[in-house]
């Protein structure tokens, strides 16, 4: 302290004055004459990057967001246009079965007629070409099943994955319904003309054979017509093959042996894959809305976790 005042009080001489070194905008702010031989170089073609501030931030959010609207509400037209399409002309083909003599039916005889005329006409394809309707039938059945899937999943008419139902009707096409054809055929060959188990009782055994030997074979090709068309990797397939094989087998005990009883006693042979077409949209569904609610339930233990 004592130093610190002496040196207040103390005269100070100009040459022991030292001038701090003095910056840019020292030299601007300095006298006219401290000035005299600074320079200033000209700035030519000097060109500022814009800064995006909060408002350019929010439109250009506002756009993109704007944008992603635009493609959902496009994919949600060409999704809805396509199934109207395809209903109605579904509709227009099993209403228009007896047109060459409904003229004049009233309400009740063409609600009774209907059903029963397509399904004679149904048989009979089904009579002339049994692999070929088989194979459409699986791909109908398994595009419905996919796309009631995705809506039980979440997914919205704009947000439906097209390419996977497409993977999914081949799939039934190409897969499920001729191999399914020769499945039932070989199963019922092999118990009535070799085994020649016929009782009413023979669909217990058919159901055990079923289960252990078709429903793993099928689950695996089902994989493996994916994962090609995904153009997944051997190696992924095989993966995916070991980790789902037991899960599923597990999973289809769970309603297939029921479903079986009536596929193997009740049903005629050219008809079961129809009916476990039909069995296999209820199954997805249940599938998928299982899927969805652990999803949901994961969710929720996670934020509370984190809460």
């Amino acid at each position: 302290m004592f130093v610190f005042q002496v040196a207040l009080l103390s005269p100070v001489r100009s040459s022991a004055i030292v001038r701090p070194r003095v910056g840019f905008l020292g030299q601007l702010c300095s006298s006219p004459s401290e000035t005299t031989d600074l320079e200033l170089d000209p700035v030519e073609d000097l060109e500022l990057d814009p800064v995006e501030g909060p408002v350019d931030a929010l439109e250009n959010s506002i756009g993109f967001t704007m944008q992603q609207r635009g493609g959902m509400e496009m994919n949600e037209i060409i999704n809805i246009g396509f199934l109207a399409l395809v209903s109605l002309a579904t509709l227009a083909k099993l209403t228009m079965v007896d047109q060459d003599m409904m003229r004049g039916w009233t309400t009740a005889e063409m609600a009774y007629r209907l059903p029963i005329d397509n399904w004679t006409d149904y048989y009979q394809v089904l009579t002339d070409s049994p692999i070929q309707t088989k194979a459409v039938t699986s791909a109908t059945v398994y595009t419905i099943g996919d796309i009631i899937a995705q809506r039980t999943e979440g997914s919205s008419m704009g947000e439906l994955d097209r390419m996977r139902t497409l993977r999914s009707m081949l799939a039934g096409l190409i897969g499920h319904g001729p191999l399914s054809h020769y499945w039932y055929e070989f199963n019922e060959g092999i118990f009535n003309n070799v085994l020649h188990w016929t009782a009413w009782w023979s669909f217990f055994p058919k159901i055990i054979v079923d289960q252990t030997t078709w429903g793993p074979v099928w689950n695996n090709t089902y994989i493996i017509l994916l994962g090609l068309m995904k153009q997944t990797s051997f190696g992924t397939i095989w993966e995916d093959i070991k980790r789902t094989t037991i899960p599923l087998v597990v999973s289809g005990l769970k309603l297939w042996p029921l479903a079986h009883c009536v596929t193997y006693g009740l049903i005629p042979v050219e008809n079961r894959v129809l009916w476990v077409d039909l069995i296999e949209i209820l199954w997805v569904t249940i599938l998928a809305t299982q899927a969805a609610g652990k999803g949901a339930a994961a969710e929720t233990s996670n934020s509370s976790t984190e809460e």
